[in-house]
């Protein structure tokens, strides 16, 4: 039988980290439990007038986000508050599937483009390796805002 995972990241602000990953991989902010979220409703306002409610102090309310794949298929990738920093390398990273399929240079182009718009939304750029016949297609290296690795694939 297969399990469920969550992908949970450490950062120091969670709500811009899972903001930058939700626009990055097409997420959503879920709402607040118990809560029915109109159409177009922010969920972060949402989650900041549900937490307000039930008391939380205002210095506690960015200490945790998540995002959902909106489809049902991708992990729920979770954003905890610590407070040191990253110093290593990742020992694990997000393999992010920008061009599924494509092959050469029509594969490389697609990944620049994907490399452009997550660099607009915060993303570093860090190295891009060509395609390797027969054991690499190409990919590029990348961090997010908070200097966590991932690769465009």
């Amino acid at each position: 039988m297969s399990r469920h995972i969550q992908v949970t990241f450490d950062a120091h602000d969670p709500r811009a980290l899972s903001s930058f990953w939700r626009d990055a991989l097409g997420y959503v902010h879920p709402g607040p439990p118990g809560v029915d979220l109109p159409e177009g409703a922010d969920p972060l306002a949402a989650w900041d007038d549900f937490l307000a409610r039930i008391g939380v102090p205002e210095e506690q309310r960015n200490t945790r986000s998540a995002i959902e794949d909106p489809d049902g298929h991708g992990p729920r990738v979770f954003f905890q508050q610590v407070p040191e920093d990253k110093v290593v390398k990742n020992r694990v990273h997000l393999d992010v599937r920008a061009a599924p399929g494509l092959q050469g240079e029509e594969r490389m182009a697609a990944l620049e483009a994907e490399c452009d718009r997550l660099v607009a939304l915060g993303a570093t750029r860090v190295r891009r390796y060509d395609p390797d016949p027969p054991m690499s297609a190409g990919f590029i290296v990348m961090t997010d805002p908070e200097g966590n690795e991932f690769c465009l694939d």
